[in-house]
């Protein structure tokens, strides 16, 4: 690809943004069909989802849940891309190359992990509260 046809790509435009639409969504498609935590993220967040309608979370809580959720799956996703861009990058196994990679993976648990504390720092009280309602 000469520079010309790079300048073209670069070009700013309303072809050009929805066109980025389409590769986010190849993302996600990937992500969702290849890697398994993100199925275990969908099933959570369902989960989390039906549980915050029935105990009818505040809107602030809500606005928190949906932040939450939405950069655990985001963490996931760049971990995925971390994962491919070694894989390509490094395609013999190396002691490097398996650092970024646990290391990107780490950072997914640590997220998910401090989302799943808040997320029992909203949801226990109003489970509770729920509970009690129907004595």
């Amino acid at each position: 690809m000469n520079q010309e046809q790079r300048d073209e790509q670069k070009k700013l435009g309303i072809k050009r943004f929805f066109k980025s639409f389409t590769y986010s969504w190849a993302g996600l498609t990937y992500a969702f069909r290849y890697e398994q935590s993100m199925l275990v993220h969908v099933l959570v967040t369902l989960f989390v989802i039906l549980v915050g309608v029935i105990v009818e979370l505040t809107l602030a809580e809500w606005i928190i849940v949906l932040l939450l959720i939405g950069l655990v799956i985001a963490t996931e996703l760049v971990n995925t891309a971390i994962e491919a861009v070694v894989d390509l990058s490094c395609p013999k196994i190396d002691p490097l190359a398996k650092v970024a990679k646990d290391t990107a993976s780490a950072a997914v648990f640590i997220f998910a992990t401090v989302a799943f504390i808040c997320g029992l720092i909203l949801y226990v009280p109003n489970i509770v509260d729920y509970i009690q309602s129907l004595m």
